[in-house]
C-alpha cells in the first residue's frame, strides 16, 4: 500500500482503556478509524467519538467480516478472558476475516510482557497461543508486549491513598524494577507498528521511558506533586481479591498472573530497554513525571479508598 492511499483502521475494544487511546491517536491523526465493541451505544471514555462505533463479537465470523469490510488496518486487544479455547476461537476469527479482507498490516497489542519459558499462569499463555495464530496467520503482523501502565495508578482503587494520604500501592516489590507506560505512549508504539515494515513478523517487547524501582516511582510522583509519597508492596492475594471484585474470578486471576510470576523471581520481566522501544518505533516516551503531571488528581481529593 502506498503512503498516498487511503488507511481504513479496525481497533478492537475502543470502548476500552488501550483500545480507546489508540482509537482516538488514529482518528487525531486523520485516519478512518472504526471500533470494534460489543455496545455501540456506550459512550466513549473521553466523553466523545472521533471514530466509528461497530458492534460485533469476537466470536462471530459474521460479524467480523462486515466490520473488517474496507479495512487495511487492524490494531487488536482482546478482552480479559482467559480461557485457552475463548482466546483461540477468537484469535482466528480475527486474523480469518483479516485475511479475507487482505488488511496490510495486523498489530497485536499482547497486553502483557511474556515470559521465555512457558508458565502455570492463564494471563500470560492464551496471549502466547494468540500471538503465534497472529503472527503466522498469513496476514503481515506485528506482536508488541508492554509492561505494566502507569494508568493502572490512577483509579479508584489507588488514587484515593495516592492524594490523601502519599501512599503509592502496588502489588510489586518495592526493589522490583519496572519499565512503567502510559496508554498514551502504548497507543504511539502500536500506530507506529502499523507502518514500521522492519517489524513484520516479530514479536517485540515495549517499555515506557524508565526503568524505576517502587521507591524511585514514589520519588517520581512526590517530585510531580510536591508532596512527600512513600511506596508500599501489596500482596499479591489480597490484590488478586479486591480486582476479583470487580473482573470476577477468572480474569482477576489472568491479571494478577504476572505480580505472582514477578513474585516467584522473574526479576526482569518487565524491564524493557526504553531507548529500544524509542529507536524500533520513533517515538518519544513520556518520562513519569511528565505523565503524572497531565493528570486530574483533583477527583480523588477526599475520596475514600
Amino acid at each position: 500500500m502506498s503512503e498516498d492511499q487511503p488507511k481504513r483502521y479496525l481497533v478492537t475494544g475502543a470502548n476500552g482503556f488501550q483500545g480507546g487511546a489508540v482509537a482516538r491517536l488514529l482518528a487525531k491523526r486523520g485516519h478512518e478509524v472504526r471500533g470494534l465493541v460489543r455496545d455501540a451505544d456506550r459512550p466513549a471514555g473521553d466523553g466523545g467519538r472521533a471514530w466509528t462505533p461497530v458492534r460485533g463479537d469476537l466470536g462471530s465470523t459474521e460479524d467480523l467480516r462486515r466490520a473488517f469490510e474496507g479495512v487495511t488496518h487492524t490494531v487488536v486487544t482482546l478482552p480479559l478472558v482467559y480461557d485457552a479455547d475463548t482466546v483461540l476461537a477468537h484469535a482466528r476469527n480475527l486474523v480469518e476475516a483479516a485475511r479475507e479482507a487482505g488488511v496490510s498490516r495486523l498489530v497485536y497489542n499482547v497486553n502483557t510482557p511474556l515470559p521465555k519459558e512457558r508458565t502455570e499462569h492463564p494471563g500470560f499463555e492464551t496471549r502466547r497461543l494468540a500471538e503465534r495464530v497472529f503472527l503466522d496467520g498469513g496476514v503481515p503482523a506485528v506482536s508488541v508486549r508492554p509492561p505494566v501502565y502507569l494508568d493502572n495508578l490512577f483509579g479508584p482503587w489507588n488514587g484515593p491513598a495516592l492524594v490523601n494520604d502519599g501512599v503509592l500501592a502496588y502489588p510489586l516489590p518495592a526493589a522490583q524494577r519496572v519499565a512503567w507506560m502510559s496508554h498514551a505512549d502504548l497507543a504511539r508504539v502500536l500506530a507506529s507498528a502499523t507502518e514500521a515494515e522492519e517489524l513484520v513478523g516479530r514479536a517485540v517487547d515495549v517499555g515506557g521511558a524508565e526503568v524505576l524501582t517502587g521507591t524511585e516511582l514514589a520519588a517520581a510522583f512526590a517530585d510531580a506533586l510536591g508532596r512527600e509519597v512513600r511506596y508500599l508492596p501489596l500482596d499479591v492475594e489480597d490484590f488478586e481479591a479486591g480486582l476479583g471484585q470487580s473482573l470476577g474470578a477468572e480474569s482477576a486471576a489472568g491479571v494478577a498472573g504476572i505480580y505472582h510470576h514477578v513474585a516467584a523471581g522473574d526479576q526482569e520481566l518487565l524491564a524493557a530497554e526504553p531507548a529500544a522501544t524509542e529507536r524500533l518505533f520513533g517515538v518519544r516516551l513520556a518520562s513519569t513525571v511528565e505523565w503524572v503531571a497531565t493528570q486530574n488528581w483533583d477527583v480523588w481529593s477526599g475520596s475514600a479508598a
